[in-house]
């Protein structure tokens, strides 16, 4: 080896330097780039063929190496397709290969990044800050299912929501055991009751009980409010569907507590008009305010609301959901009254929730679940490779993706460069002072050979 060996090494060691201060460079300037993972340098000697008595220290090489499993700080944005990572995981992205008619095309290769800034370009297609378009699994929203395991590059866009018709109204209350109705006065028994003598039909008949609008002084006066719901038909029609209860029968009148359902029919009946129909079931009630026999739920059919044909409704009640126990209002307290139809409406926005899925909010109040986002993790992470926009490729040394990786999307949240600045310009301290060392074994090395050439003259 002798001085020139040892000049060669030293210009390694400031080949190694220069390249660690390259990496440190990067991972400077990168501090403030989201979802940045910093290049460490790692040094590797090389040692010349020798016996033991006469090896040498040896030169030197850098390598870089990777910090992908190393998470920086989440930080909370205002953006609502804004996401981060919380553990291990890659969000899956493709770049276009092309724009033709203004569409993009894609190569078909994979690539992975924790970069999250993700937004709805003008063609519906979320891309994050540097150009890379999200991958991710449609969802059934019907089923809420997942379909299929093969992420796609999915497009958004803005069509309208079909209108849902009202099939189910579920509806819970407690019926006073003691109605006080407009006409019960309780020194007067059974003026609780609605008393059918003086309709013009008996409404009280479960199935064919109607009340005509000739009636409706006496029905209201007689009868409690039960509560009203908005219901849609096929088209996403609106219509008010007003309830009532009128208790027809009491233990203390001899027999068993019961009540009858009614729905409104017609708002602006008038004469012999039907304004109200009997749902046609007997509710009866056991001395503890429970409904025997239960009556889980009842179907109307060809419900027609102020001549809107909603179509066949089922009331549902659950187990439990009718009681009859005493109320010091001695009203109808309605625990529950929803229905599962709704207009149509129109996509205002896509949003991300804690469950890694997107999902798209209508102007009807509907949100429903349109994809999920798949994380994918490599057994080497270390080992991707890096491509622009903080992006990486799968290597043979990294392994193939694998899909399911146990990481957490957070939405509303951008992960952060690692980036340790503090840490940066120690490294940096150290690399300048490594750097001036092998310096001076230049210089040194020169010093000699020129003592070596002075010994001739």
């Amino acid at each position: 080896m002798g001085i020139f060996g040892a000049m060669t090494t030293a210009v390694g060691g400031l080949r190694a330097q220069s390249y660690a201060l390259e990496n440190i460079s990067g991972n400077i300037a990168n501090s403030q780039t989201t979802g940045f993972k910093r290049v460490d340098t790692s040094f590797a000697d090389l040692v010349p063929d020798s016996a033991p008595s006469h090896q040498f220290a040896g030169s030197v090489v850098a390598m870089s190496r990777g910090t992908n499993s190393v998470q920086g700080d989440i930080q909370n944005s205002s953006v609502n397709t804004y996401m981060a990572i919380n553990g291990d995981g890659y969000f899956v992205v493709q770049k276009p290969s092309g724009f033709p008619d203004g569409l993009p095309v894609f190569s078909g290769v994979d690539l992975f990044t924790r970069r999250g800034d993700f937004e709805l370009n003008k063609d519906g297609f979320l891309v994050n800050g540097t150009g890379y378009y999200l991958k991710a699994l449609q969802v059934d929203p019907t089923t809420g299912n997942v379909v299929g395991d093969v992420p796609l590059v999915l497009q958004f866009s803005n069509d309208f929501l079909p209108a849902q018709a009202t099939s189910l109204i579920e509806y819970r209350a407690n019926l006073a055991s003691y109605p006080r109705t407009a006409a019960s006065d309780p020194n007067t028994p059974n003026s609780e009751l609605l008393d059918p003598t003086g309709f013009s039909v008996d409404p009280t008949v479960a199935g064919t009980g109607t009340v005509v609008a000739n009636d409706l002084p006496a029905f209201i006066d007689e009868s409690l409010a039960g509560g009203a719901v908005t219901v849609y038909d096929s088209q996403g029609q609106a219509v008010n569907v007003q309830l009532r209860w009128a208790k027809v029968d009491s233990v203390a009148n001899g027999g068993t507590d019961t009540w009858e359902l009614f729905y409104q029919t017609d708002s602006s009946a008038t004469g012999a008009g039907v304004a109200w129909l009997n749902a046609g079931v007997d509710y009866t009630f056991n001395a503890s305010g429970m409904m025997s026999p239960p009556i889980p739920s009842v179907l109307l059919t060809a419900v027609t609301v102020n001549g809107v044909n909603v179509g066949d409704i089922t009331i549902t009640h659950g187990a439990n959901g009718l009681t009859q126990f005493a109320d010091a209002n001695g009203i109808a307290q309605v625990n529950n009254l929803s229905q599962n139809g709704f207009p149509a409406g129109s996509l205002q926005a896509i949003s991300v929730n804690e469950k890694g899925r997107i999902v798209a909010s209508y102007s009807n109040g509907r949100t429903l679940d349109i994809a999920e986002i798949p994380l994918a993790s490599f057994n080497g992470d270390n080992a991707l490779k890096r491509v622009d926009g903080g992006a990486f490729e799968a290597t043979s040394e990294s392994g193939p993706a694998l899909y399911g990786a146990p990481g957490k999307i957070i939405g509303k949240s951008l992960e952060g460069s690692n980036t340790d600045i503090a840490d940066e310009f120690t490294k940096l301290i150290v690399t300048q002072q490594a750097y001036a060392a092998n310096t001076r074994i230049v210089t040194t090395s020169d010093q000699m050979l020129q003592e070596t050439l002075n010994m001739v003259r």
